[in-house]
C-alpha cells in the first residue's frame, strides 16, 4: 500500500481590515494632500476667492476633503452590504459625484486658475480614496 502525502505550503491569514478603517486612513492622506496641495497653490498666487471675495481657508480643504471622504466611507459600507455588484456600483457612483463636485468650481464664480486648481484638487481626492476604497469591494455578492 502506498500513501501520498502532500503539504500545501503554508501561508498565514491575511487578517483585512474592513472598508471603514482603510477609508478613514484614505480621507485623512486625502486631507492632508489636498491641503498640503492647496497651500502650495495659494503660495503660488491661487487666490481660492469667488466673485464677492471671499476666500476658501486653507483649514477648510482639510475638513471638506474630510467631511466628504468620510461620506464615501459610508457610501461604499452601504453598497459592501446592500449591492449587487459592490465594487462597479461604487466606483461608479463615486465618478458621479466626483463630476458633480466640479460644479460649484465653475459656477460659483472662481477664477480660470482658482476653478482649474479647485478642480484638481477634488481629482487627487478622489484618486486617493476611491481606489483605496474599491480595492476593499467584493466584485460581487
Amino acid at each position: 500500500m502506498t500513501t501520498i502525502t502532500t503539504s500545501a505550503p503554508i501561508t498565514p491569514a491575511i487578517e483585512r481590515q474592513p472598508v471603514w478603517k482603510h477609508g478613514v486612513a484614505a480621507a485623512v492622506v486625502a486631507s492632508v494632500a489636498t491641503t498640503t496641495l492647496a497651500a502650495l497653490a495659494s503660495a503660488a498666487g491661487v487666490s481660492f476667492a469667488d466673485k464677492t471675495g471671499a476666500s476658501i481657508p486653507i483649514a477648510g480643504f482639510a475638513q471638506l476633503t474630510l467631511v466628504f471622504s468620510l461620506l464615501g466611507v459610508g457610501i461604499a459600507a452601504v453598497l459592501a452590504r446592500r449591492a449587487r455588484r459592490p465594487r462597479t456600483t461604487f466606483v461608479r457612483t463615486a465618478l458621479v459625484l466626483t463630476a458633480l463636485s466640479y460644479v460649484p468650481d465653475l459656477t460659483f464664480g472662481f477664477d480660470a486658475g482658482s476653478a482649474a486648481t479647485l478642480i484638481a484638487l477634488h481629482t487627487v481626492a478622489a484618486a486617493i480614496v476611491v481606489p483605496a476604497l474599491a480595492g476593499r469591494l467584493a466584485h460581487s455578492r
